[in-house]
């Protein structure tokens, strides 16, 4: 008899997660009731939101319990299913966690095509992530032709969407990455007009040689020590999309906040984003996006992990920005 295994958060992490903080437990396969569907996971998101929810601070949504399957988006194949929407072998995105069997209502889940080259990507680049580059920069963004993005943590599951849509608008985009790999991806691959290491390069100095005249837009995925030097070179009218805070995940105590003074001087806009916000646009981000991406002017690099055991280690390197492109656990 087949058995589900679960990684359930057994601990609150205190600054940077550690293996300890999850433990793999084993338990009978569940049995879905009226309306409901079992699916069999293939493939697990892993995302930086997710340290937020093992944290009992106060946030847009309640914390993850404690002794309870670690939450997260993920695409499984159907097993058995008591709704006539969803047949035995459909494809669906759900939310069944770090687990490898879950019962969810079919109203919460979507059904995928089955002839999708890569299942995957309804986790990435058409999921959560990409809508995410979408709707941030296009509604906060609002990038116009000549302006000058920048774009954090750019080499991740968001920011490498978010700076080729800028290059498609007509802006000149440049990255911020942590590593030489992570840089030239970005720049020859992606099609960044620059890239900036801030692992070895002063930020101050180089925002004020890649960008001269200023930064029109800073998507920031980070915010901490990359928007305390952008801050320094907005042009009049910037505008700021606040859609990841990956430099203060694992801060123990609160860090400390930039000067806002130049939002005053620049006459700046800052506007923090959350995905779920913006499901009006769903429509519209799957056909412009996947438009992009089936003729070849959009591309996106996935970074896969096999087995569900090796899903905290690979979380916590992904705090450590160790991932390179859209991490996922192959649970299949």
């Amino acid at each position: 008899m087949e058995r589900n295994q679960q990684i359930r958060l057994v601990r609150r992490p205190v600054g940077e997660p550690t293996v300890e903080d999850f433990r793999l437990v084993e338990e009978a396969v569940p049995t879905p009731g009226d309306g409901e569907v079992l699916l069999r996971t293939q493939w697990l998101s892993l995302d930086p939101y997710m340290r937020g929810r093992m944290s009992e601070a106060r946030s847009y949504v309640s914390p993850a319990a404690l002794d309870s399957v670690m939450v997260g988006g993920t695409v499984g194949k159907v097993v058995a299913s008591n709704d006539p929407r969803f047949a035995v072998g459909d494809l669906a995105l759900g939310y069944g966690g770090w687990q490898q069997f879950s019962v969810e209502s079919a109203a919460s889940l979507q059904k995928l095509d089955p002839a999708m080259a890569r299942p995957s990507y309804a986790l990435g680049i058409l999921g959560m992530p990409g809508m995410t580059a979408y709707c941030a920069l296009n509604d906060i963004g609002a990038p116009k032709a000549g302006e000058t993005l920048v774009v954090s943590a750019a080499a991740g599951a968001v920011g490498q969407v978010a700076g080729q849509l800028g290059k498609i608008a007509g802006c000149r985009v440049i990255g911020v990455a942590g590593g030489e790999e992570k840089c030239r991806y970005v720049v020859e691959e992606l099609g960044f007009d620059a890239c900036i290491d801030r692992k070895v390069e002063a930020l101050d100095d180089a925002f004020a040689r890649h960008a001269p005249d200023g930064i029109d837009i800073y998507f920031d995925n980070t915010a901490g020590a990359i928007l305390e030097a952008v801050m320094k070179h907005l042009r009049l009218g910037a505008r700021i999309p606040l859609v990841g805070l990956i430099e203060q995940y694992n801060a123990v105590t609160a860090p400390k906040g930039p000067n806002l003074a130049p939002l005053l001087v620049a006459r700046a806009k800052i506007e923090g984003f959350l995905v779920s916000d913006h499901a009006a646009h769903t429509r519209d981000f799957l056909k412009t996006v996947g438009g992009l991406l089936q003729s070849g002017k959009l591309h996106y690099r996935e970074d896969i992990v096999e087995g569900l055991e090796a899903a905290p280690a690979a979380f916590i390197g992904l705090l450590r920005g160790a991932n390179l492109g859209k991490l996922l656990v192959h649970t299949a």
